[in-house]
């Protein structure tokens, strides 16, 4: 499967949504791969992470097709409320007909970077897998988004490719390079070029933009297979 058989990217300017990935069948392929069909536990033990209580609210950046955003509708049960947020809107068809069963979890087109949802309207804000798909020039906005929207007290939960064995980086690298190559050809010679994708993808490289945003020291977790999430709190009691 190649990677241009799921993933579209959009000019990568600092205005626009960034990366978009439009089929769904590909993106289920790919995550099957990658992840050696443990992409569920992947899901599990990074829901962990945030602590979830019935009633809370979560907010979901980039939740593709949705089955993130299902495991945390779960956690918090039918009085909690669960939004997933994504740039593609097959991604969002599909996630909203995957969770009819689930009333309380919703799901619409936007952006990380421009959120309007109320401020401190959320218990936890996860960006899983999607971080390094909005333009590089706006991932702060999209932390200060993050920050704004979150309760005292609430988590931030930011997860990506943390490859620890010789193979998945190797996958990822040779992606990249098609991805360039593609880009290349289509005279988009703009689009942001890493030394190194798996150094890009860290979510580790988010700690002193965390701290500036006004989030608590992040604490880094590792979560097999080939995960790293990066957990900050907002300032506050709990509600």
């Amino acid at each position: 499967m190649r990677h241009n058989d799921f993933q579209r990217q959009s000019t990568v300017h600092d205005d626009g949504p960034g990366v978009l990935i439009t089929r769904v069948r590909g993106y289920a392929a790919f995550n099957t791969i990658f992840f050696a069909g443990r992409r569920s536990r992947v899901d599990a033990a990074a829901a962990d992470l945030l602590g979830l209580q019935h009633g809370q609210a979560v907010l979901d950046i980039g939740c593709g097709p949705g089955a993130f955003a299902r495991v945390l509708a779960e956690r918090v049960g039918p009085t909690g409320h669960v939004v997933g947020v994504d740039p593609s809107r097959q991604m969002i068809d599909h996630a909203t007909a995957r969770a009819r069963r689930l009333p309380h979890c919703e799901f619409r087109v936007g952006t990380a970077q421009e959120l309007d949802d109320p401020d401190e309207s959320f218990d936890a804000v996860t960006a899983t897998f999607s971080m390094h798909h909005i333009p590089e020039g706006r991932r702060d906005d999209a932390l200060a988004q993050f920050f704004r929207v979150l309760r005292p007290g609430g988590r931030l939960l930011l997860a990506d490719m943390y490859p620890t064995d010789r193979i998945r980086p190797i996958a990822v690298r040779v992606l990249t390079r098609a991805m360039r190559h593609r880009h290349d050809e289509a005279g988009t010679s703009d689009v942001a070029r890493a030394v190194d994708p798996i150094a890009a993808v860290d979510v580790r490289n988010y700690a002193g933009a965390l701290r500036r945003a006004g989030f608590d020291e992040p604490a880094f977790h590792e979560i097999r297979p080939s995960t790293g999430c990066l957990v900050a709190v907002r300032p506050g009691p709990r509600g």
